[in-house]
């Protein structure tokens, strides 16, 4: 990969030294498909979030107490702990949202050097959360974005609830690091921070040197990713006191059909 040069713009630190979060740079509603045209990721604020997709706040919040939940994730290959999730797959078609049969996720060596090339078996995500009509609106809306950008059609998404948790005194949201999802829309919703530094999302060009770093903070807002175009990653997290985690929904949209072996 190319070397990356991250936006001087974001970079800051507190009067104490320590570094500050690095607020996001927010997309305004109405400019949300040129910055992904133009740039290949944006990132909305929680209140736009629902503006765009319908939503209430409190359709959203009610889902968080779900991430309490996930079972741990047995394929990490670093030895590591620190991750727990659930997937389920989705058609959305127009206004039309389906369920997929339950479908291990799996991904070529190419976009995963580490967890690609094998078929990983993950529990469910709770029918409370994807068989609301919450969840339903969210994804037409992501399906909307993505016939925006790439022409109207059928979208195969993938949902991932994770938590990165901090019990091993170290947790790492992208054990893989930079990397491509090989699909054509990723959408990254923080859910929760609780107790941790670190974290900071970082997205490269995928094709020159330039990148920006920033990180997510408040719930529900969302990193939009066209996948083709930009590489991405989150840096490990450190717990400030116990119990510390992390929280995300990961939605992909593929056009053609789900990545199978």
């Amino acid at each position: 990969m190319l070397p990356i040069h991250l936006d001087p713009n974001l970079a800051s630190m507190a009067p104490s030294g320590a570094p500050e979060l690095l607020a996001p740079p927010l997309t305004p509603p109405a400019a949300l498909e040129r910055t992904l045209q133009s740039l290949g990721s944006a990132v909305l604020g929680a209140a736009d979030v629902c503006a765009l997709s319908g939503l209430d706040l409190a359709h959203l919040e009610g889902w968080m107490p779900l991430w309490n939940d996930l079972p741990p994730d047995v394929y990490l290959r670093d030895g590591g702990r620190y991750r727990h999730r659930r997937h389920s797959s989705f058609v959305v078609n127009g206004d039309t949202v389906t369920q997929a049969p339950h479908r291990p996720h799996w991904q070529p060596l190419e976009y995963n050097a580490l967890h690609g090339g094998m078929q990983r078996h993950f529990d469910p995500m709770p029918p409370a959360m994807v068989q609301s009509d919450a969840w339903s609106a969210l994804l037409r809306w992501l399906g909307q974005l993505g016939s925006g950008l790439k022409g109207a059609q059928p979208w195969f998404v993938e949902a991932h609830q994770f938590r990165i948790d901090t019990a091993e005194g170290i947790g790492r949201p992208t054990p893989e690091g930079a990397h491509r999802d090989g699909v054509d829309l990723v959408a990254v919703f923080m859910v929760a921070r609780h107790a941790i530094k670190g974290g900071e999302t970082r997205v490269f060009d995928a094709h020159g040197p330039q990148g920006q770093r920033f990180t997510l903070s408040e719930p529900w807002s969302v990193l939009l990713l066209d996948d083709a175009r930009v590489i991405h990653e989150s840096t490990p997290i450190q717990p400030t006191a116990a119990g510390g985690y992390r929280d995300t929904l990961v939605v992909t949209l593929r056009a053609g059909g789900f990545q199978d072996a």
